[in-house]
């Protein structure tokens, strides 16, 4: 049977983000799956739906389950940003056979508010109720959280296919300790399924550390790239990532 990559994007993204790891996947015999989370599949620079700004991280979840539960057995999960929380908690339910988590966002427990990461959204957190709005990074503060290693002209290219995010998901994962629904909350115990970690040591959205702080509560193996950022899926150098994943899962299953 094939096995299923199912590829879980992070904030502002699509499942276009993966083009990149289609390419090193496909040859290798995987069926790549790559869906767009609810309410990010619009044109890019249009108005978002009214509903995303109160969207939790537990509406992504549940939306990825279902999209799971089309296939035959469960999939290797990769998730980047925050699409690397929901393969922390999909793979708590059981639904993965391996998790691989790049440059993941933290789950509660974890402190993952930093200089650099408030630098990253500091237009949406001085909104008053951003937790109720959709969000959407400058131009600046983009390039500055997560595209600082990408080639100029390609960042404009690839902030113009940003789309708005959650508020709510974004409230969730950096003050875990105001939501009273914890949504990120994560049951590492019920992790069981091999998992790798990866982080950059130049990210400044997802600091390493806080990355390494991911891997340590799963008993994850870990690796950290020194020359990347956050970008690890399309900036210069993303196949040594790709092909580190590819060859760490032949390893592992």
């Amino acid at each position: 049977m094939q096995q299923v990559v199912f590829m879980i994007h992070g904030m502002w993204g699509g499942g276009w983000q993966w083009e990149n790891y289609r390419g090193v996947f496909e040859p290798e015999g995987y069926r790549c799956v790559a869906p767009t989370l609810p309410y990010h599949d619009v044109q890019p620079g249009s108005a978002p739906d009214p509903r995303l700004g109160t969207t939790s991280l537990l509406d992504y979840a549940g939306f990825l389950e279902a999209e799971i539960g089309k296939l035959d057995s469960p999939p290797i999960l990769i998730g980047h940003s925050m699409g690397g929380l929901l393969a922390q908690m999909l793979s708590a339910r059981g639904l993965a056979r391996a998790a691989v988590l790049l440059t993941p966002a933290s789950p509660r427990g974890i402190i993952c508010i930093k200089p650099s990461v408030l630098r990253s959204f500091w237009s949406s957190l001085t909104r008053w109720g951003f937790w109720n709005l959709p969000t959407f990074p400058t131009f600046g503060e983009a390039v500055y959280g997560m595209m600082h290693l990408m080639p100029v002209e390609d960042q404009r290219v690839f902030y113009e296919r940003m789309v708005h995010e959650s508020g709510r998901a974004a409230f969730e994962i950096g003050f875990w300790l105001l939501d009273r629904r914890a949504a990120s909350r994560v049951d590492s115990a019920a992790v069981t399924c091999p998992m790798l970690v990866v982080g950059a040591a130049q990210d400044r959205i997802t600091p390493a550390s806080v990355v390494r702080a991911v891997a340590k509560r799963y008993r994850a193996t870990y690796k950290e790239f020194p020359d990347h950022a956050h970008m690890v899926i399309c900036q210069p150098g993303w196949q040594n990532v790709a092909e580190f994943v590819a060859d760490w899962l032949k390893s592992a299953l």
